[in-house]
């Protein structure tokens, strides 16, 4: 059965295919593997061939043969083997064959590794699940990432890195935008393979932050994931469109809308619709079902470029254990999940109450719940914070205890459409921790940049339609025409 699983010939045919048009190459490393090659020897000079490729040496005879001396691995019958074979004029399809022949040896291996962990050990059927989906994920995704990468290939891949970013124009945003000038400023976006906590209090708006950050991906043409454990789906649209139109949250809620903005929300619906948004909000979720939710999606949707949790506190862990323990089960699965799929993903948290009891209420790392591996874990720890919530509490309670002594009360608080609010950077693994200035809309549920940064709102006028769908649990849906 096994020797269908290898064409030795076809091996020889594309290696030929490579000395004898070296321009090929880039083509074919593309799609191959070392280890998509069965044969060792042919590993070896593939091998070879990667080295001198990216050494700008010439891929030949003589070079593979110098490179693989050096190594004391050189077998003079595999390439006369391999100079001798008839020459190809389809490469592709030879490759193609390589890499099918490859993959279906991958899953024979699997299958054996799937008897051992059920049989052998002594594991969760959930913990089995898990190891066979992530297995299968890095199967059909082709995964290159080898057990180790040699000093030489990770000094390459660096300087590929700062060849690229010399050619943005050398931009401060590196990673996802987030569409807030000054916080891009300071994190240079969200990094693949990221895990961003954004932790807040409650009415503090952490759901309507990271929703403008949502907003701002839809707008540019990217795919988010979108996990509600808290809210429904259509609530988070409402929010959305609210922010995206500028029309009121409440109007919205009620229908009470004139002519003129009927119209922008037909225009937003129109954008919406062709959103890459796709939206799960089962309400109750664990880590491995999460986990296999999104390597599913990725899979069907590679343009998904952004995760958010809404709430990771709401979030159960596959385990028994107490609630510590749980949490650092998810929060180094989050961290695990985000490098896996190569995007960052955004989890929202919450924070003791005990900050409270402090004068200066701004949040510390300290505050958030279960926060030990939460904090370990995560790349990048952002807290909102918003003075007015406080400001608006304190005179509430001053009212009642007035109104509790028979005293007559007159209030001062003047309740503000815009409020001051702050991001806090608490932690930043490849940056400095600091505080963003932004402004909140409270109406529009809605952060936009503070006046230094000229407080650019989203102009639904400016979007363009993009080939794609939008879709809650799996279900494609339409927005009807009002």
């Amino acid at each position: 059965m096994e020797e269908t699983l290898y064409n030795i010939n076809i091996e020889r045919s594309v290696l030929n295919s490579i000395i004898f048009e070296p321009s090929q190459f880039e083509d074919v490393e593309s799609k191959l593997q070392v280890d998509d090659f069965y044969l060792p020897a042919h590993q070896e000079i593939y091998t070879a061939m990667t080295d001198l490729h990216r050494e700008d040496q010439p891929i030949d005879e003589e070079f593979i043969k110098k490179r693989l001396n050096a190594k004391k691995r050189f077998d003079e019958a595999v390439l006369l083997d391999i100079l001798s074979s008839n020459p190809i004029s389809n490469t592709l399809a030879y490759v193609n064959e390589i890499k099918d022949k490859a993959i279906k040896r991958k899953l024979l291996t699997l299958t054996t590794e799937i008897k051992r962990v059920t049989m052998e050990e002594d594991l969760p059927s959930s913990e089995v699940i898990d190891v066979v989906e992530k297995k299968l994920y890095e199967i059909t995704q082709s995964n290159k990432n080898d057990d180790f990468k040699s000093s030489k290939t990770v000094t390459y891949d660096t300087m590929e890195y700062i060849k690229e970013m010399k050619a943005r124009g050398n931009t401060v945003l590196v990673g996802v935008d987030t569409g807030f000038a000054e916080l891009n400023k300071m994190t240079t976006g969200f990094g693949k393979g990221d895990l961003v906590i954004i932790a807040a209090r409650p009415a503090m708006g952490k759901t309507s932050f990271a929703l403008n950050i949502v907003l701002n991906q839809i707008v540019l043409g990217k795919g988010v994931a979108f996990f509600s454990l808290e809210m429904p789906a259509e609530q988070l649209m409402l929010r959305l469109l609210s922010a995206h139109t500028s029309i009121f949250l409440q109007k919205l809620r009620v229908g009470d809308l004139n002519d003129e903005e009927w119209s922008r929300l037909n225009g937003s619906l129109d954008m919406m619709n062709n959103a890459k948004l796709f939206v799960d909000d089962g309400g109750s979720i664990n880590i491995n079902q999460l986990r296999s939710k999104l390597r599913k999606l990725k899979s069907q949707h590679p343009e998904i470029e952004m995760a958010v949790i809404d709430y990771i506190q709401i979030m159960s862990s596959a385990g028994r254990g107490d609630r510590q323990a749980e949490v650092s089960e998810i929060s180094r699965g989050l961290k695990m999940l985000a490098r896996e799929l190569g995007m960052p993903i955004i989890a929202l948290s919450q924070l003791n109450r005990g900050l409270e009891g402090r004068n200066d209420k701004r949040p510390m790392l300290s505050d958030i719940r279960e926060s030990g591996a939460i904090e370990q874990d995560a790349d990048i720890i952002l807290f909102v914070y918003r003075d007015d919530v406080y400001l608006y509490k304190e005179e509430k309670e001053r009212e009642k205890a007035a109104k509790a002594d028979g005293k007559e009360f007159n209030s001062t608080y003047i309740e503000k459409e815009e409020e001051e609010a702050e991001i806090i950077i608490g932690k930043q693994r490849n940056g400095p921790t600091g505080h963003v200035k932004l402004v909140f809309q409270k109406k529009l549920t809605r952060f936009v940049d503070g006046p230094a940064f000229g407080g650019v709102e989203i102009s639904y006028e400016n979007v363009q339609n993009t080939d794609a769908r939008m879709e809650i649990n799996n279900e494609s849906i339409s927005f009807p025409t009002i």
